[in-house]
C-alpha cells in the first residue's frame, strides 16, 4: 500500500472515531461558541489524542490487557465526572442567567480551570482508550512498516477536527446572542453527559 493511502486510512479512521458529538466534543463546542480559550482547548484535545494514538500504535494496548483493573477504574471514574458535569449544566440552564447571557462570553473562566476540565473529559473517558489504544492500535498492525504513517494520519485527523470544531463554533455566535439558546445548549450538554455516564456503568 502506498504511503498516501496509509495516511488516508489513518486519517479516515481517526476522524470517524471522534466525529460523533460526545462529552469532549460538546465541551469544545461550548467553549468555541463562548470564545473561551479556544486555541488552548483545541490544542489540549488534539495533543492528548496524539499521545494516546502514538501509545496505541506503539503497543500500549497490550499493557491494558495485562492489568484488567484499568477498565473499571476509568469507567466508573469517568461516569462520576460526567454525572457531576451534567448536574452543573442543568443547574446553569435553570438558575444561572448570566451563563446564558451572550455578553457573559466576555467573562471567561481561567485558562487553568478550562484546561483541567478539558483534560478530565479526555483522560477520564474510557471510550477514548478503546478508540485510540485498542482500536487504532490494533488496526495499525495491518500496515507493518507503515504504522508510523498510519498514526500520523490519525493524529492529523484529531488536529483538523478539534480546531475546526472549536473555531467553527464561533459562527454560531449570533444564534447564541439569545439567552434561550444558551438554556437549550446547557440542556443538550447535560443530556449528552448524562447519557454517556449511564452508558459507562450499564
Amino acid at each position: 500500500m502506498s504511503a498516501f493511502n496509509t495516511l488516508i486510512a489513518g486519517f479516515s479512521l481517526g476522524l470517524g472515531l471522534i466525529l460523533a458529538i460526545g462529552a469532549q466534543n460538546a465541551f469544545v463546542l461550548k467553549q468555541g461558541i463562548r470564545k473561551h480559550h479556544v486555541f488552548w482547548i483545541c490544542l489540549c484535545c488534539a495533543v492528548s489524542d496524539a499521545l494516546l494514538i502514538v501509545a496505541g500504535v506503539g503497543g500500549f494496548a497490550s499493557l491494558m490487557a495485562l492489568y484488567p483493573w484499568i477498565d473499571p477504574l476509568t469507567r466508573y471514574g469517568g461516569a462520576l465526572f460526567l454525572l457531576a458535569y451534567a448536574v452543573l449544566s442543568f443547574k446553569d440552564a435553570i438558575y444561572d442567567e448570566s451563563a446564558m447571557d451572550y455578553s457573559a462570553a466576555e467573562k471567561p473562566q481561567s485558562l487553568r480551570s478550562a484546561l483541567l476540565v478539558c483534560l478530565a473529559f479526555t483522560w477520564l473517558n474510557p471510550h477514548v482508550y478503546l478508540d485510540t489504544l485498542v482500536l487504532i492500535g490494533s488496526v495499525s498492525t495491518q500496515y507493518a512498516e507503515q504504522r508510523e504513517l498510519f498514526a500520523l494520519g490519525a493524529v492529523t485527523a484529531s488536529f483538523v477536527f478539534f480546531f475546526s470544531l472549536g473555531f467553527g463554533a464561533r459562527y454560531l455566535g449570533p444564534l447564541f446572542a439569545k439567552p434561550q439558546a444558551w438554556r437549550y445548549l446547557n440542556i443538550f450538554v447535560g443530556c449528552t453527559m448524562l447519557a454517556i455516564a449511564t452508558g459507562l456503568v450499564l
